[in-house]
């Protein structure tokens, strides 16, 4: 499963990049974010845990995960590797870069799917990624865009 998610951001770059690295206070201003907390390290590099809504019209499903996540400020990427939950083994990376004075925050997911035989590919490319994956994402982009250009 691969996926990209991406927005355009009218905000300094070292702005957009705090808020989108500063992840324990996304259920600040990200409702679809039940908690974040950091397990262990710091923000820069930890374990940090996750859990989201996945909205469905007026009913919400709720969602996990823990992952490692690592900082390269000078960069501007954020990459998580998922350890627990449905979606361990996933890859992320948040990248952002600027062009013409804007920041393009660019959001991958790689993942093989879960280990479930015969059907672990087919449920990450045709349910995880595109009903859950996506949609979380795109929500947390469009949050972050609210909250850099605030």
């Amino acid at each position: 499963m691969y996926t990209i998610d991406r927005i355009t951001v009218d905000a300094p770059i070292e702005r957009v990049f705090e808020v989108a690295s500063n992840v324990e206070r996304w259920p600040q201003f990200l409702p679809h974010y039940r908690w974040v907390h950091m397990l262990e390290g710091d923000h820069d590099d930890g374990l940090v845990d996750m859990a989201a809504w996945r909205a469905f019209g007026p009913f919400r499903y709720p969602t996990w995960w823990v992952s490692r996540m690592e900082i390269e400020r000078p960069a501007h990427v954020i990459r998580y590797r998922h350890v627990r939950g449905i979606t361990r083994g996933m890859d992320v990376e948040w990248r952002l870069t600027t062009e013409d004075g804007r920041v393009d925050v660019k959001i991958e997911h790689k993942w093989t799917g879960p280990r479930w035989p015969l059907v672990g590919s087919l449920a990450a490319n045709v349910v995880i990624g595109p009903i859950f994956i996506h949609h979380i994402a795109s929500r947390t982009l469009a949050g972050v865009k609210r909250e850099a250009e605030r």
